[in-house]
């Protein structure tokens, strides 16, 4: 007999989900073939799966869609990005009267059950479904998604739309079952450091999977459209996320519960995972003459080991202050009063908590990679991605100069407001849920003539 440690049951669970899968997948396959050989008009595709949206009487093609929003970990939450994003555009969505159904993971929120809320079957008009999860990490967005992509296949919705790369592993089947499917690329999750080889592979067949079988990908930067391009030659859609006009907030319960005033205190705000750079934003800090304080502000995301690490680089130092995951009032205050935001990223998919703390009207020291640039522009001070030093340098100098901070803060709020929208996102989301293959192959074919155009006008230079 033989007897598994825990790593080991995981990888053999892990391998049981994907031999369940690839039978499924397989079993549906036969079954939809044998219905498109007997259908009658005989016009069922198979590789696209339109074959039932396509046969729907004129009635039902007036009315507004049904949608099914997966990949996320819980709506309402602000326990990363993504849920953001969902939260965001479903709200918007059933303001406008569609009907959305957001598929919620069981299982306690990722910095604990003080934060988690009570749970509920609709919030702002969305339904809420909460589906089978194993909570355990590397298994939880695995068996979720899987439940949900069943559920959404299942189900009677015209748009199954996919969030994140690891849950588009399932998107075959909803797309099978003709519905119109969207994934949404919210960073090339599987270079996440968190992640080991096995769960790596997993999220990046999820990539694949998106690529071959989405009817349209969204992704959150140029430097990501490109990387389709070049690397799939696939098409992608570029809609950023938006940002809500800010409202500034008094410093009364940071005040009360960290003695935090306005001005005195940099800000990182995030998850506590490694790509976000918090190691070396420590390492930086603690060289850097100042009395002001850095507040890292966020809870750790399946990473309790990397936390501890950072705890442990920080000790000595009274002037770093971690304060777990935060919301609400409390978050609005640390933005409205911090003296400078920092986010030292390597890996990001679109920062939302940049383009808040850019709506605060606040000074931000960002890493020079381009889904961070391509946001603020030239409002913000950049430093080079992993350098500590060169963000040692950038610090003392904003700390030693307050109107170079005050020549960053002034008309921040206004440029990214007026740059970014919710309201534009979901306009833009929409029109994408509706768009005809006809109208896709028309995008195709212009960015086919640009291509050209570029080429000719290349070869034109070289003469």
């Amino acid at each position: 007999m033989v007897i598994l440690n825990g790593q080991e049951k995981d990888i053999a669970v892990f391998n049981n989900i994907i031999k369940i899968i690839s039978q499924i997948k397989v079993i549906c396959e036969s079954s939809l073939l044998i219905i498109a050989m007997n259908h009658e008009d005989g016009d069922w595709d198979i590789d696209t799966g339109e074959g039932i949206l396509k046969h729907r009487n004129e009635k039902q093609k007036n009315r507004k869609f049904r949608i099914a929003m997966l990949g996320h970990k819980r709506v309402p939450s602000r326990e990363g990005g993504v849920e953001v994003v969902v939260e965001e555009l479903s709200v918007r969505m059933a303001e406008r009267g569609y009907s959305v159904t957001c598929f919620n993971r069981r299982g306690c929120h990722v910095s604990g059950k003080e934060h988690g809320k009570k749970k509920c079957s609709e919030y702002k008009g969305i339904r809420l479904i909460t589906v089978f999860t194993i909570d355990r990490k590397g298994l939880a967005a695995v068996t979720s998604s899987i439940a949900a992509a069943v559920r959404a296949a299942l189900g009677a919705y015209e748009i199954v739309h996919f969030h994140a790369e690891g849950p588009c592993v399932m998107l075959w089947l909803p797309k099978l079952f003709g519905k119109r499917c969207v994934a949404t690329i919210h960073g090339l999750d599987w270079q996440r450091a968190k992640w080991n080889g096995l769960a790596a592979k997993y999220i990046y067949l999820g990539e694949k999977m998106a690529v071959r079988y989405a009817n349209e990908i969204i992704v959150l930067s140029k430097g990501m459209q490109e990387y389709f391009e070049r690397k799939y030659g696939r098409h992608t859609v570029f809609i950023p996320n938006g940002v809500n006009r800010a409202k500034y907030r008094e410093a009364k319960l940071i005040k009360d519960k960290w003695g935090l005033s306005p001005n005195s205190y940099l800000l990182f705000l995030g998850r506590l995972v490694p790509e976000k750079g918090i190691a070396y934003l420590i390492e930086a800090f603690q060289k850097v003459h100042t009395d002001k304080k850095l507040v890292i502000a966020g809870g750790s995301s399946d990473t309790e080991k990397y936390q501890r690490e950072l705890w442990e680089k920080a000790k000595g130092d009274k002037r770093i202050l971690f304060t777990d995951f935060v919301q609400g009032q409390i978050l609005d205050e640390l933005y409205s009063n911090a003296y400078v935001y920092i986010l030292p990223s390597d890996l990001e998919g679109m920062p939302l908590t940049l383009l808040e703390a850019m709506s605060y009207g606040n000074c931000c020291l960002i890493s020079d990679i381009g889904e961070c640039t391509e946001v603020a522009e030239g409002k913000a001070v950049i430093f080079r991605h992993g350098d500590s030093k060169d963000l040692q340098e950038k610090l003392q100098m904003l700390c030693g100069h307050n109107e170079i901070v005050e020549k960053y803060r002034k008309g921040t709020a206004e440029f990214i407001c007026s740059k970014f929208s919710w309201e534009e996102a979901v306009d833009r989301t929409l029109a994408l849920y509706d768009m005809k293959k006809t109208d896709r192959k028309a995008l195709l074919k212009q960015r086919d003539d640009l291509h050209d155009y570029k080429n000719d006008k290349a070869e034109g230079d070289m003469r």
